[in-house]
């Protein structure tokens, strides 16, 4: 059994943020975003977590207070750069998770579910996806007539046809370290904004004839990215939300149990 480790993309300023925190720092239900995304790794079974870190680097690395490593990108030049950052980190013979720090909604369990496809197939590297009505704006799943994993296109370079997909990119995956890191060495800039996109390894190591899927995540609002003010006071209600609907041991109520908490609760108002 492959080890997991995990990688948490935590470099990003959050220009849309409106404030000068690293955006990661922003938190819900009083913690700080990256802390989720920490931990759901862990819960799926990560031995070993790197952040990588930029702006402001020193501020996020007294702020997490989970035990983690930290890379530092000095530049931000793309997803596949950030990674490249941390290839000290990224071992032989493992799989490798990365996902944001800025998905304060994404669990353990569906972590773990990506995870368990990834061993059972054998892949390359297995990608989290998600099935929106309106996916306007994300990188779309692309797949032949059989179902099989094609591609990723983003949605500024999709044909009509492809902008009618609904199963979307949610920016999480897990790779077979091997074949990330030799997926790395062949990543090019050759793009309008000159970056390195970690897209881009999907299909190099698709063409090296490796397996390649992506699996939808059972609830989509796991992958809701925080980009701006409104968008972190929609994770926040859905943490609570979700929270409220726990109950004190951590587990999901029955809904006989909702019911006599609804019933103790209108006894207090009485």
């Amino acid at each position: 059994m492959n080890k997991l480790k995990a990688l948490i993309l935590a470099a990003g300023k959050g220009t849309r943020m409106e404030s000068d925190l690293p955006k990661v720092l922003h938190t819900v239900d009083g913690k700080p975003m990256v802390h989720y995304s920490i931990q759901a790794a862990k819960d799926a079974g990560a031995s070993e977590v790197c952040c990588i870190v930029g702006y402001k680097n020193e501020l996020v690395k007294r702020t997490v207070y989970d035990v983690v490593s930290f890379a530092e990108q000095k530049e931000q030049l793309g997803t596949g750069h950030a990674v490249k950052c941390a290839m000290s980190f990224i071992d032989s013979g493992t799989d490798t998770l990365i996902l944001c720090g800025d998905t304060p909604l994404i669990t353990g369990d569906s972590l773990k579910a990506l995870y368990e496809k990834h061993k059972k197939e054998s892949n390359g590297v297995t990608v989290m996806s998600a099935i929106l009505e309106d996916p306007k704006g994300y990188g779309r799943i692309i797949r032949d007539a059989d179902g099989s994993f094609m591609a990723i296109t983003e949605d500024k370079d999709c044909t009509e046809e492809e902008r009618q997909t609904k199963e979307v990119n949610a920016g999480i995956y897990i790779f077979n370290s091997d074949a990330l890191l030799a997926s790395l060495a062949l990543l090019k800039n050759d793009n309008a904004q000159g970056e390195y996109y970690l897209t881009d390894t999907v299909g190099i190591i698709r063409r090296t004839g490796l397996r390649v899927d992506a699996m939808p995540v059972a609830d989509a609002d796991e992958i809701r990215g925080v980009n701006t003010v409104a968008q972190l006071e929609e994770a926040e209600e859905l943490m609570r939300r979700r929270l409220a609907e726990k109950g004190p041991d951590g587990q999901v109520n029955s809904p006989a149990e909702e019911a006599v908490f609804s019933e103790m609760a209108g006894d207090e108002d009485n």
